[in-house]
């Protein structure tokens, strides 16, 4: 559902916004966050670290999956904003056909390579077979986490953004259930971890295709809709592919961070994933405050408001720069006892090597903040090269300290790379956006009665503090009425 952005105070109208976004985004980390407890609880600090030492490579997998997927639903929330149905169920059905193709060659494929791809991160030795199995079912699983990611993609583009999250709340509550489940009782090991994420997801899938069926019959597809020719074929995949391998550079950063790390042993690598998964959560709010941002700069700049931008970004980094100072701090006072949920009274040098990590990258979540605002706020304005080389700059900076610091300090060295690589971001987004700043200031402000176009913030999946996320500013028109039907005109 659209809200203007356009009216109110511009820091109140953010911070609202950003709360639904969060939501979303905290939902999403709680997969990752019951599988850590559970198995760190049940079956140890070696499984912990096992299951961690797939993060990197399963991020590849869910991150390609998810920019693909999400750029495929672009002509849908195209030909929908245009009214055109037949054009909405051509598209549907040629996503359906390419999602197909790639959740069977990634199902088929993937599994196979899982074990040489772990040997090739120099995966500790003694965790090599929690995580291979944990990798492969994981990987098996590939169709249910491609159609899951399409189908709540679909129904974003019409205009339903709360579905998706509540058929995510239900795979995430029935994950943990299904943990708990095969993990304790059913003694599954990590293998009942991975399932139980695969099973949930496939159930997410079956509610989002029922609800296709009862509330959304403009998406039923008819014999004409597959008639798919090379045009839509193309047209999908130049949307889709960019965004896919957008995320899969991205992952391959966490995969370099990743041979850092398990050259150091299955210690740091369970230090490295349990401080992840406390650092995520705050990494949730810090991003889901610069998305908002993006989507009032993006508002506001069809509204012809440039002051409110302007008042906007400058209110929204100071509240990024104040959260992250306090998330830091509480990260800094109790981190030690937020890392104990995970692997209870386990190893005391993951508890410490976790807590430090925690520790240096509270001390940057001030910078954090700033990146996420300053970022949105660019993106927001239409301008994609700044913040296309910050991010190569993020993560050239991280992949370098990690390899360097992590082969001269050790693990200080690899929790230091997130920091090092915020700040180095920020260096360039801060006279980048103060540009932008100067330029709106000298733009006349002329309010439009009401803008047609509205931004989608896409939440994609998470390692840590890397983010894949995207906001896309196509012109889709605002859907206003609860029943998801054609608006009329007027």
């Amino acid at each position: 559902m659209a809200t203007s952005l356009t009216t109110g105070r511009p820091w109140r109208v953010i911070l609202a916004f950003s709360i639904p976004l969060l939501l979303g985004n905290v939902v999403q980390q709680l997969y990752q966050f019951a599988d850590a407890i559970v198995v760190g609880r049940h079956l140890g600090v070696t499984s912990l670290a096992a299951v961690g030492a797939t993060g990197s490579l399963l991020f590849l997998l869910l991150g390609f999956a998810w920019g693909l997927t999400s750029g495929f639903a672009i002509p849908i929330a195209q030909a929908f904003g245009a009214r055109d149905d037949a054009a909405v169920r051509r598209s549907v059905a040629t996503g359906v056909l390419l999602s197909g193709i790639t959740s069977v060659i990634l199902t088929v494929g993937a599994p196979l390579l899982a074990g040489p791809i772990l040997a090739l991160l120099q995966t500790p030795a003694e965790l090599m077979p929690e995580a291979t199995i944990f990798t492969q079912i994981s990987f098996l699983g590939a169709s249910a986490t491609m159609f899951f990611n399409y189908l709540s993609a679909i129904i974003r583009a019409i205009g339903d953004s709360k579905t998706p999250l509540v058929f995510l709340t239900v795979s995430c509550a029935l994950n943990v259930g299904l943990v708990v489940l095969m993990v304790g009782p059913l003694e599954w090991g990590v293998g009942g971890a991975a399932l139980a994420t695969v099973v949930a997801q496939a159930v997410s899938v079956a509610l989002c295709l029922e609800f296709v069926r009862r509330r959304l019959p403009m998406l039923h597809l008819r014999r004409a809709d597959w008639r798919i020719t090379r045009a839509d074929v193309s047209e999908h995949l130049r949307l889709g592919l960019p965004m896919g391998f957008q995320a899969s550079i991205i992952a391959i950063g966490t995969l370099t961070v990743q041979v850092a790390l398990n050259t150091l042993g299955a210690d740091a690598v369970a230090a490295y994933t349990t401080g992840s998964r406390v650092d995520s959560l705050a990494v949730a709010l810090l991003s889901s405050l610069g998305l908002a941002v993006s989507m009032y700069a993006a508002q506001n700049h069809g509204g012809r408001r440039p002051d409110r931008i302007r008042r906007g970004v400058v209110e929204a980094t100071w509240m990024a720069v104040v959260a992250g100072l306090v998330l830091g701090g509480l990260l800094i006072a109790f981190g030690a006892p937020m890392v104990r949920l995970f692997i209870g009274d386990g190893s005391d040098i993951v508890v410490e090597q976790a807590h430090l990590m925690l520790i240096v990258n509270g001390c940057g979540y001030w910078a954090l903040g700033m990146l996420f605002v300053l970022r949105g706020a660019l993106q927001g304005l239409g301008h994609t090269l700044v913040p296309t080389v910050t991010g190569v700059i993020e993560l050239v900076m991280r992949v370098g300290a990690a390899i360097v610091l992590g082969a001269w300090i050790g693990f200080e060295g690899v929790a230091l790379s997130n920091p090092l690589a915020w700040v180095g971001a920020i260096v360039l987004l801060v006279p980048a956006y103060v540009r932008a700043h100067r330029a709106l200031g000298r733009l006349p402000i002329d309010p439009a009665e009401a803008t047609e176009t509205s931004a989608i913030a896409i939440v994609g999946p998470t390692d840590g503090s890397m983010v894949v996320d995207a906001v896309v500013t196509q012109p889709v028109r605002v859907v206003r009425t609860r029943r998801l039907r054609w608006p009329s005109r007027r």
